[in-house]
């Protein structure tokens, strides 16, 4: 962006990974573009939109003039995915009916303009509303905002796709009886007992199909509010932003390629099983992802986990205790191939951080559950720093093999020897040495690294710069953990339990270790840079975990309670017990909400805009469900300690919470110091 260039609302400075040269596009477009040129002494400034995670979006200004220009990412992150051609096509078809789209103006396939194909369409003016409560707004104009909407949809969907010459793009008619089939044979094939409401259910489905399931329709795969652009002080229609045209397709199809089928979508990579039913009650997209993720903690609380818990317990003690049991790789396959894979990564699933936010819930009642789906920690951190801060060559060797789960990684920050809550204490050294990297120190609580498929380290160390700030003095690197130097001394417990299926937490120390310079990830001083942008949505789904785990520690409480007499009479009937139960339940929604909020904050204005919110969850979080696990101990007394209930095991992982990714201090402390600067701010508003 051109200095003192007023940036576009919801823009700001063009992220590193996705800057590209603003020169040859200006250049290409005055040539190609027809009225780009008519101000030839007006500068074109540039600014990204925050929003739209699926192809980098950017505001362009030239003069007088406005235009939105959509690429696609940086690398090689998923070759057939991310079609910028496919949408200007289909934006194009619906821009030539009067549909409410912007104009689309010129496609460019050559990536030599600014290293990607990418298309430009009209600037439009308008409102987008990020609050679904939509405040300030009164009620006759929030209803004539829904109006508007259902009317906008309902135009859509009586576009004719032949018309639009886009037949083709999907597998045609007969979708909601291809869909329930597909259903009910991938049900059956995982099923390892019988559950008489699901086979009710797919019989159910079978005989209630649509009688115009015959039909091709043109489907909106991510409609709602914040996705459309309204009028800037009317309601008269609605067009649909950048992301009109983001579709969803199953599994062995292009990734990007427009549906034509008579059938409702659900958002992001949750596409699937339960799709007719959303056609047919009209379900909230999150109540969908509920809906699904619960029948999948079903289903691992009946066979699965029963089968996880026995190789642990047999393996407790021998050499294999770091190896997963051949049950998780059978549903990682299974996972994997219905797309539900890489979740937490938004340019992957299309989902946002809220959306992920419901998701992590789900899975954090069933400790192997996020592995599953390859949504595990530490290796979704690295993921999200690999992808963000990653050379091409970097992705290729090592983001590629994660995104895929042939490899696993580890993340080494904490060091023994000094107070790693002051990031700036770091003393493992990473000093250049010609076209190398020259790495010496000691970590521990490095997670991940007893995974037998571990196979690269993040490493965070010192490159002494003097000249820099003590911000700028660190670096990250990427240490391939097989490397001469790097010894792995011993596995951490915690509380006694050793965290043998994600990995351990390990001591390593690094003695001359060398990698190539261009290990470095980002360039020397950046450190504190990329662990920042690792953390916030990192320390989301840790949050968001907890909730689950918050949950099934209360249902075990009301379950001993209902069951247990004491004193001669149940235990809930006890008062102290029933204002325990009802003081969890309490907390959990406050948790949740908050934990949500944060979310909801990274989507609308990134993770350095939502900075006190992330805080204080990671306070309120661990905290609350710790106190939750508690009673239920309590509740179940001695049991509630031993190994025949999970509860020890799961306070032990959520107290450690209080310490990692930054004790509770730290983000009290940065909670007081944003409020008081809030509360400043205020004051001298209103002076």
């Amino acid at each position: 962006m051109e200095a003192g260039a007023s940036p576009e609302p919801d823009t700001a400075e063009v992220l590193p990974q996705h800057k590209f040269d603003s020169g040859s596009l200006e250049a290409y477009l005055n040539q190609h573009l027809p009225g780009f040129g008519a101000e030839p002494e007006a500068k074109l400034t540039v600014t990204q939109y925050r929003s739209g995670q699926s192809n980098p979006t950017f505001h362009l200004r030239k003069g007088f003039r406005a235009y939105v220009l959509r690429k696609k990412p940086p690398g090689s992150l998923l070759p057939k995915a991310h079609k910028v051609d496919r949408e200007f096509k289909v934006q194009k078809a619906l821009f030539s009916v009067g549909f409410p789209v912007p104009k689309p103006l010129l496609y460019c396939s050559d990536p030599s303009v600014i290293g990607t194909e990418f298309y430009v369409m009209d600037h439009v003016q308008g409102r987008i509303f990020r609050d679904f409560t939509i405040p300030g707004v009164s009620p006759a104009e929030r209803s004539a905002i829904y109006v508007a909407m259902i009317e906008t949809l309902a135009h859509l969907h009586s576009l004719n796709v032949q018309s639009l010459q886009l037949e083709g793009y999907g597998r045609g008619a007969g979708y909601c009886k291809r869909q329930v089939s597909t259903w009910t044979e991938q049900y059956q094939a995982a099923a390892h007992q019988d559950i008489p409401a699901m086979n009710q259910l797919s019989d159910w489905l079978m005989k209630n199909l649509p009688d115009n399931d015959n039909e091709e329709n043109l489907i909106h795969g991510d409609y709602k509010l914040d996705n459309i652009v309204f009028h800037p002080t009317e309601v008269l229609t609605s067009d649909l932003g950048h992301k009109s045209t983001r579709y969803m397709v199953p599994s062995g199809e292009n990734p990007g390629q427009l549906e034509t089928r008579g059938s409702l979508h659900l958002q992001g990579s949750l596409k699937s099983l339960f799709t007719y039913i959303c056609l047919l009650w009209i379900f909230p997209a999150y109540g969908i992802i509920r809906f699904v993720l619960t029948l999948a903690n079903e289903l691992f609380s009946c066979y699965y986990f029963k089968e996880v818990i026995e190789f642990y317990v047999q393996n407790e003690n021998s050499g294999d205790r770091w190896k997963k049991p051949l049950v998780i790789d059978k549903l990682k396959e299974m996972a994997k191939a219905e797309g539900l894979w890489n979740l937490f990564l938004p340019a992957v699933s299309g989902l946002s951080q809220v959306d992920y936010a419901l998701i992590a819930e789900e899975t954090g009642k069933c400790f192997f559950a996020p592995d599953v789906f390859n949504c595990q920690a530490p290796d979704t951190g690295n993921m999200e720093v690999l992808h963000l801060y990653g050379s091409e060559k970097q992705k290729q060797q090592w983001l590629e093999p994660l995104l895929q789960g042939n490899i696993a990684s580890c993340f080494c920050m904490t060091e023994p020897g000094v107070a790693s809550s002051d990031a700036t204490n770091i003393e493992c050294s990473i000093q250049r040495d010609g076209d190398s990297y020259v790495i010496n120190g000691k970590k521990w609580w490095s997670s991940g690294a007893g995974n037998p498929k571990c196979t690269i380290a993040l490493v965070l160390g010192r490159t002494k710069n003097a000249s820099e700030t003590r911000y700028k003095q660190h670096s990250m690197v990427l240490v391939p953990i097989n490397t001469p130097g790097v010894e792995i001394i011993r596995p951490l417990s915690v509380f006694g339990y050793m965290d043998n299926f994600h990995g351990g937490h390990f001591e390593i120390h690094f003695n001359q270790v060398r990698v190539p310079a261009t290990n470095l990830i980002l360039g020397e001083g950046r450190g504190f840079e990329i662990a920042q942008g690792r953390l916030g949505p990192g320390r989301i789904h840790h949050c968001m975990r907890t909730v689950g785990l918050a949950e099934r520690a209360l249902q075990i409480m009301c379950e001993r309670a209902t069951q247990r007499v004491a004193f001669k009479k149940q235990l809930f009937s006890h008062e102290v017990v029933a204002h325990w139960i009802a003081e969890s339940r309490i907390a959990i929604e406050k948790i949740r909400l908050l934990t949500l909020k944060a979310a909801h904050n990274i989507d609308t204005l990134g993770s350095a805009g939502a900075k006190k919110e992330i805080a204080m969850i990671k306070v309120a979080a661990p905290r609350a469900v710790c106190k939750i696990i508690d009673r239920a101990i309590q509740v179940c007394g001695g049991a509630g300690l031993s190994q025949d209930y999970p509860l020890a095991n799961m306070y032990a992982l959520t107290r450690a919470l209080r310490l990692a990714d930054g004790p509770d201090e730290v983000h009290l402390s940065a909670v007081a110091a944003m409020e008081l600067r809030d509360q400043a701010a205020g004051m001298r508003s209103k002076v």
